[in-house]
């Protein structure tokens, strides 16, 4: 049995965290995880005392800040696989700090969470189990989300993880892989005319997960399933091409 089909038929032997885990994927997600006997953690911005205990609730909160992602390593060396679900969706640009606040929470705080469990993970060289990191980038990654700041942070967020994802999960030598969520739109806070079920969604993420798939796809679109595995595919082969050309 290779090590990603064994990894995903224990899920009870998985500590699994996840960012954004009081929103409505966050919480489906939780909820399925704990299901299925896994050790869920959950990452909030939001006052910890607030969260009332139920099904939906981690087994532990971890309260942390954008910029502050070092304070989480010795939560997230714990983790087999962290889901990168957070986010923000202001409607309209009204200034500069509209700008900085969705590229620094929808972007540049995920990025700097994958280095630190990247870093973490060969860091912990005793440490053979196989780790993962989904990214949540969204469907708004390759079309309009009716979000201009959304849809810019959303697809430099897709960018810089297809690139990581090329000479990661293409590395023999790595004990870690990166998975990229492709949503559609799902009801929510962020959201709140979403057309799809969150708890339905996560159950969906979990069964793609189990077959092994790396870009997992869930939206009501059929154009989605199309056009994301070629800009995927697209991005892929440039990367390629320029290195080739840089050595």
């Amino acid at each position: 049995m290779s090590k990603i089909t064994k990894h995903f038929s224990n899920w009870d032997q998985l500590r699994v965290g996840i960012t954004g885990a009081s929103g409505a994927l966050g919480r489906a997600l939780t909820k399925e995880l704990k299901d299925k006997g896994a050790f869920v953690i959950g990452f909030t911005t939001k006052d910890i005392s607030k969260q009332k205990p139920s099904e939906y609730s981690p087994h532990k909160w971890v309260n942390w800040e954008c910029g502050q992602e070092s304070l989480l390593d010795s939560t997230l060396i714990t983790l087999d696989i962290i889901i990168l679900n957070h986010g923000i969706n202001k409607q309209g640009v009204s200034g500069n700090k509209d700008i900085n606040m969705a590229l620094e929470v929808n972007a540049i705080s995920s990025w700097r969470i994958i280095e630190r469990f990247e870093y973490l993970s060969e860091k912990d060289i005793n440490n053979s189990k196989y780790k993962e990191i989904w990214v949540n980038t969204s469907e708004a990654e390759i079309q309009p989300a009716l979000s201009p700041l959304y849809e810019i942070s959303k697809r430099l967020l897709g960018q810089i993880v297809s690139i990581k994802m090329a000479s990661i999960n293409k590395s023999p030598q790595k004990s870690l892989k990166i998975r990229k969520l492709i949503l559609g739109p799902f009801k929510s806070d962020l959201n709140p005319i979403g057309i799809m079920d969150a708890e339905i969604v996560a159950k969906q993420i979990l069964n793609l997960a189990k077959l092994r798939i790396d870009l997992i796809i869930i939206s009501p679109n059929p154009i989605t399933y199309i056009t994301m595995p070629i800009t995927e595919l697209l991005r892929y082969i440039y990367l390629k091409f320029t290195l080739r050309i840089k050595h």
